[in-house]
């Protein structure tokens, strides 16, 4: 059987929503009417979540009328979000390394650094030629991305998390090409527990090399997710548009 990759084991494990549970609805509705507003769709328009998780960001998106599908590799992730499909709105479980449905959506999303978790560049580029797949003729792609030179050099060392009586051990550190967070705590029953994020350290000329190798070209950069100029060290987000 093949092992699991780290993030199939931690975006499934229910630790994780205990340490990021600050991430909620509200940051995801404040991004999407920017975002919406700032790209101004048609109504009807087919949208894409790409690794979407529990479907914070693509419930918002149907919200405004769009006909939306959200992917994500994590079988309870989805399993979640399929209590809220309704005719607009539907989920899979889905490797985004390969294309969903072929020459289909207005726009792909994906949101809050749901990319460069994988160990080849091979697939990083799979992943870019799947996204620009499934887009229509002159359709748009938004990536939102950590800013690597600003995340390494705001790089805390260590730190303690205390969520719902887990501590959580956190140390960061540069492995190769990656941002690595290693996460270490005792579960509920006192047993050692250890997961590892690894993330690629992409800058904005990677991007553009990976995504050129898909027939996509940059059409704006932002710095925040209210979308404000990016600037290579003080952004703390690099968001993405790629046109096809």
């Amino acid at each position: 059987m093949k092992k699991k990759d780290w993030y199939e084991n931690w975006f499934s494990s229910q630790w994780y929503k205990i340490l990021y549970r600050e991430r909620d609805e509200l940051e995801a509705e404040e991004f999407v009417e920017t975002l919406v507003g700032h790209l101004q769709p048609l109504p009807g328009s087919r949208m894409l979540d790409i690794a979407c998780g529990e479907g914070r960001f693509a419930r918002q998106l149907a919200a405004h009328g769009f006909d939306v599908n959200g992917i994500d590799i994590s079988y309870s992730a989805i399993g979640k979000a399929l209590k809220q499909e309704h005719d607009r709105l539907h989920f899979h479980v889905h490797d985004m390394r390969f294309p969903l449905y072929i020459n289909y959506f207005d726009y792909a999303f994906n949101f809050f650094t749901s990319f460069g978790y994988f160990a080849s560049d091979r697939d990083h580029v799979m992943a870019a030629k799947a996204f620009a797949a499934g887009l229509k003729k002159d359709g748009l792609l938004v990536i939102d991305y950590l800013n690597a030179p600003y995340v390494l050099g705001n790089l805390v060392p260590q730190e303690t998390v205390v969520r719902e009586g887990i501590v959580f051990n956190i140390t960061r550190g540069v492995e190769g090409k990656h941002i690595v967070k290693d996460i270490r705590f005792n579960d509920r029953e006192g047993q050692p527990v250890h997961y590892a994020e690894r993330v690629a350290a992409f800058t904005l000329s990677d991007f553009l090399q990976i995504f050129k190798k898909a027939g996509l070209s940059l059409s704006g950069t932002y710095g925040d997710y209210q979308l404000n100029n990016y600037d290579p060290v003080e952004s703390q987000r690099l968001i993405m548009m790629f046109k096809k």
